[in-house]
């Protein structure tokens, strides 16, 4: 017994010598609760007190419904059947020393960003130094051009496997997505400015929801800015198409500004009027936590513009086109700087609606990620580090929102359109089930269907809505895509004419579905959902006391054959 003590007192003065070594080394929270777990296991083995394969760390418990990658797990991407590529790092990031998160000095100066069509030239040549200098930095650092574009494959075709699961990790098509992209361009910021020894160094937004910012930037059609992976047609002057569907080209730049006006209203404003419509759906760890469902701007404008500026003349439209090669591409810091500002503008437009304050769910708070920082360092940074702009001592230059005010009109007046949908419930009986089935339908043709608004009942008046302020919510559930293809399709109520249903130009329009491919994996390929807000579009069509709705499922595209659709239903978000 005396021999079984000794042992133990042995392993806790070694474990001891560990603890302070680590101390030294400033090793983080997590790495305390591995050696804690060794502690108890050491100590429960030698005096027998601990069973070791039924201890667990309660904190660690307790954060198991928040996402992280497994860093000792890297496997190769698969974009599409045909292709696989290799974006891990050459060391595994498992066997690297991490921090945590600090927030900078608050008394530092903001960096301001700004439009890059309002750059001057000074900043542009700045600009220019610094890709230059990353681009030139070898592939095992990991500041290096080339390795900050392989962080965002890694994480966004699944190569990193969740922390408790074998489940891959993705960081696109659910609320992970605007708070993840948001670290990345913090970190490719300060890494850009350390390289020219500029502390104030800010990265610049394309201001692409503004007229006077819709073209490709002239800063990155010039030197290391440039990507010889574009789709040459849609070099300036021509404007970007905010809700591009491969099929519509050769509209004016007068056609074509109205439209942009009107997706960004409909996917800013009236069909994002909930934090879930425009954060997208709540992805948590393990199996029962996956989802898929993106919010309004990261189908469009977000999903749209990478396939507009990727090039035709690839497969995939490689680089801006796939997720996997898109960070590639320069001009990417720049699409995501404005997503960034759009995250902003939302709050600041809806934040007078009780159901948009901030995420206070703690799976989503302490979901956390890896990045390196200016010095090479890797840091661990949680959702809840990002939520605050000025803490991260950055902010946006005020430019004008134009299309606040770019509310679509109908297409044809309520009262016509409601006779002409009067005609068709005589002609369509057999498309009143709005529940497709076992098997869905296959999205091979417009698929037109009667939808019933199950409060409709209730006879709620228009002020008892806008006191509990319910949103009426469209869902197009059950979407299945049999390949992993660019798929678009657009979502349309009470349509008298699909004919005429080009665009968002019209009231109609309630939303557009788009998948870029992300991974073939089997595991990675979900059944998606699309929640659309329909209060104001209802209001403005005079159907908003109606007992049913026409929605109309209108495929953008051939490879819309490879989709199915479960249904459609109403559903109700306070």
């Amino acid at each position: 017994m005396e021999g079984r003590w000794g042992f133990g007192v042995t392993l806790a003065l070694i474990m001891a010598t560990v603890v302070l070594f680590c101390l030294s080394m400033r090793v983080s929270e997590d790495q305390y609760a591995f050696l804690g777990d060794i502690k108890n296991m050491i100590l429960g083995i030698s005096v027998g007190e601990i069973p070791p394969q039924h201890h667990a760390v309660d904190g660690e418990k307790k954060r198991k419904n928040a996402l992280s990658p497994n860093l000792t797990t890297c496997d190769v991407s698969f974009p599409r059947p045909d292709l696989s590529v290799y974006c891990c790092p050459p060391k595994p990031e498992s066997e690297e020393p991490f921090i945590d998160f600090h927030f900078p000095d608050p008394s530092s100066p903001l960096r301001l960003r700004r439009p890059v069509h309002l750059a001057d030239g000074d900043y542009i040549a700045k600009y220019i130094k610094a890709v230059a200098i990353m681009k030139s930095l070898p592939y095992d650092d990991p500041r290096s051009f080339r390795r900050q574009g392989d962080r965002h494959c890694i994480y966004c075709t699944g190569a990193y496997k969740q922390k408790y699961s074998d489940l891959p990790l993705n960081v696109h098509r659910s609320w992970l997505f605007f708070p993840w992209h948001r670290m990345m361009i913090y970190f490719h910021e300060r890494i850009l400015g350390s390289l020219i020894g500029d502390d104030n160094f800010a990265l610049l937004f394309w201001n692409w929801d503004n007229p006077a910012g819709m073209m490709i930037p002239e800063m990155f059609m010039n030197g290391p800015l440039v990507d010889g992976d574009r789709e040459i047609s849609h070099f300036p002057p021509k404007f970007v198409d905010l809700n591009y569907d491969l099929l519509v080209e050769g509209r004016g730049n007068d056609e074509q500004l109205k439209m942009n006006m009107a997706t960004m209203y409909t996917q800013m404003v009236s069909g994002a009027k909930t934090t879930e419509l425009f954060m997208g759906c709540s992805y948590k760890a393990g199996e029962g936590g996956g989802c898929d469902g993106p919010g309004t701007v990261e189908n469009a404008p977000h999903n749209t513009i990478h396939d507009w500026v990727g090039s035709g003349l690839n497969e995939g439209r490689e680089n801006m086109g796939s997720f996997y090669s898109a960070a590639r591409d320069p001009i990417f810091y720049a699409h995501h700087g404005n997503l960034d500002r759009m995250w902003e503008v939302w709050r600041r437009i809806h934040g007078d609606r009780p159901y948009n304050s901030d995420i206070i769910d703690p799976d989503w708070l302490d979901s956390y990620f890896f990045f390196h920082d200016e010095k090479r360092q890797l840091v661990r940074i949680r959702i809840r580090d990002v939520l605050n702009i000025t803490n991260l001592r950055y902010a946006y230059e005020e430019v004008p929102l134009p299309w606040l005010t770019a509310r679509p009109q109908p297409s044809v007046p309520p009262k016509i359109a409601r006779e002409l949908l009067k005609l068709r419930d005589l002609d369509e009986p057999f498309l009143r089930s709005a529940d497709f089935g076992p098997h869905g339908r296959t999205l091979d043709t417009t698929i037109r269907v009667k939808v019933h608004r199950p409060k409709m009942h209730n006879k709620i008046s228009k002020k008892q809505k806008d006191y509990f302020q319910e949103e009426e919510v469209l869902v197009v559930y059950g979407i299945e895509l049999k390949e992993e293809k660019y798929v678009k399709f657009d979502v349309y109520v009470n349509a008298v004419d699909e004919t005429l249903m080009v665009g968002p130009v019209f009231r109609e329009f309630a939303g557009t579905f788009v998948n870029i491919p992300h991974s073939v994996r089997p595991v990675m390929r979900r059944k998606s959902n699309l929640k659309l807000g329909i209060s104001e579009l209802l209001q403005d069509l005079e159907a908003d006391e109606d007992e049913s709705i026409w929605v109309s499922l209108i495929p953008r595209g051939e490879d819309c054959m490879h989709v199915s659709i479960d249904g459609v239903r109403i559903e109700y978000m306070h």
